[in-house]
């Protein structure tokens, strides 16, 4: 994998593939950031990813070994590039710790008795006895003992060439891990990629709305019907959950 082709390619991926805004703030805004200029009571987001920094932060679930994991994966997954900040960031390491720290984290939700079958297929749903943040200490554990046994590294002294590389092997499932599927740990670690680039800032992730200005979402503001029937894109930035404007 080039890594001069990766980031606009990844994030091209994510523009035809986004699947969490409503239907219709997406048909109204587009899929790219709007070009519209901004009324004189907004303020025109800032397309420089070098403006953006998550705010700091320290994890209160995973060990500081499996969150510079957590750090380093998502800056592959969603690099920075000339189109705006990525993953790292818009705080989605932040997003995924805060995660683990609510129901989802130990699958609560879910229907967790056996008998469970990893070999069925993916139609039969989810099949292993572990949570999503068992998945994560076990997957990291077992990602870095992978790196350094073919690297000699763990996973956050690679390049971003190995690393990447890598990151392909566990898609695939071609990196054999000894405690979890390195197929299931990566879906998860892609998922929560996903959702903490694309969620309310107020869930940790999504700094600045950086994902919500990448797809011309318009967040939480409280109506548009003066725009339903102009056939318009919606000219104004994006509004969180708390009031916040970008």
């Amino acid at each position: 994998m080039s890594s001069k082709t990766t980031g606009n390619s990844r994030r091209d991926f994510l523009l035809k593939t986004i699947a969490i805004a409503p239907a219709v703030a997406l048909n109204g805004t587009g899929f790219m950031a709007m070009s519209a200029p901004a009324q004189a009571d907004e303020k025109k987001p800032s397309e420089s990813s070098s403006a953006v920094k998550a705010p700091d932060y320290h994890p209160t679930k995973f060990t500081a070994e499996e969150y510079a994991f957590v750090q380093a994966a998502v800056a592959r997954l969603i690099p920075a590039d000339d189109r705006g900040p990525g993953a790292l960031e818009a705080g989605v390491p932040e997003f995924i710790d805060r995660q683990m720290d609510t129901p989802y984290a130990t699958g609560a939700n879910w229907y967790m008795q056996g008998p469970f079958h990893p070999e069925a297929e993916h139609d039969f749903g989810y099949q292993l006895p572990l949570g999503p943040f068992a998945i994560y200490q076990l997957g990291i554990s077992d990602a870095n003992d992978y790196s350094k046994a073919k690297f000699g590294k763990v996973f956050t002294e690679l390049t971003t060439e190995q690393q990447e590389s890598l990151l392909m092997e566990f898609e695939s499932g071609k990196a054999e891990f000894k405690q979890v599927p390195s197929k299931v740990f990566f879906s998860f670690l892609l998922q929560n990629t996903r959702e903490g680039f694309f969620s309310d800032p107020i869930h940790g992730g999504n700094h600045q709305m950086v994902g919500w200005k990448l797809i011309g979402f318009p967040g939480a503001r409280a109506d548009f019907m003066d725009w339903v029937e102009r056939g318009e894109r919606y000219p104004f930035p994006p509004v969180s959950i708390s009031g916040e404007r970008a």
